[in-house]
C-alpha cells in the first residue's frame, strides 16, 4: 500500500473528504502551511479537498504550466454525486471517520489517514478508526496531530484490508428465520 513514488513529473494527489458534514477543523488542518509543506516534502503534488458543508474556504493555489513546482497545488469543492473517481486517482486519502468513506478507501487499497472529529458527541466513529489503525490498515489522527502523522507515516507498514465473508452469518439468520438454504 505504498503511496510514494520516485517519479518527479508524476502527479500525486492527496484527496481529502469530510463527507456531507461540516468538519472545518480538518479542512483548516490540511490547509495549514506545515501540513502542505509536509505533503509536498513527501512527494505529493496536488491537494484536492472535498469540504462538505463547512464554512472555512481553503487557499486555492495552482502551478504555472512549464514551471518547476515548488509547492503543492490546492483545489476544493463542496459536494459531488460520487467521490469514487477522486478516490481512484488519489495517491493518499485523508478522510473523516465515516465508515462508508473508510471502507470504500480500504477496498481500493489506498493509503488512508482517518481524522476523527472530536467535536461530535458520543463519537463512535473513533472506535472504528482506532481499531483499524491498531490493525495497521490505516493511520488515525485528530486535526491537531495530522502534521505529526504525515511527517512520521511509513506507508509500507500498512497492511491491506481484506473484507470478511458474511455468508455464514446470513445463513445462520436465514436458518433461524426458517428460510431454506439456496
Amino acid at each position: 500500500m505504498n503511496g510514494d513514488s520516485d517519479g518527479s513529473n508524476f502527479k500525486r494527489v492527496v484527496f481529502v473528504t469530510v463527507g456531507t458534514t461540516c468538519f472545518d477543523s480538518l479542512v483548516k488542518a490540511v490547509d495549514s502551511l506545515e501540513v502542505k509543506e509536509a505533503l509536498f516534502g513527501r512527494g505529493y503534488t496536488h491537494l484536492l479537498i472535498q469540504m462538505g458543508r463547512g464554512t472555512y474556504v481553503p487557499s486555492k493555489t495552482t502551478q504555472e504550466e512549464g514551471c518547476r513546482q515548488s509547492s503543492i497545488s490546492v483545489d476544493f469543492f463542496t459536494f459531488s454525486p460520487s467521490i469514487a473517481e477522486f478516490l481512484n486517482s488519489a495517491s493518499l486519502v485523508i478522510s473523516h471517520a465515516g465508515s462508508g468513506s473508510i471502507f470504500e478507501t480500504l477496498r481500493l487499497k489506498k493509503p488512508l489517514i482517518v481524522v476523527v472529529n472530536e467535536d461530535l458527541m458520543d463519537n463512535h466513529q473513533s472506535e472504528l478508526a482506532e481499531e483499524l489503525a491498531e490493525r495497521k490498515h490505516l493511520y488515525c489522527a485528530s486535526p491537531q496531530t495530522l502534521y505529526e502523522i504525515i511527517s512520521s507515516m511509513d506507508l509500507d507498514s500498512l497492511m491491506a484490508y481484506e473484507p470478511g465473508d458474511a455468508t455464514p452469518v446470513a445463513q445462520s439468520i436465514n436458518c433461524f428465520l426458517g428460510y431454506k438454504d439456496e
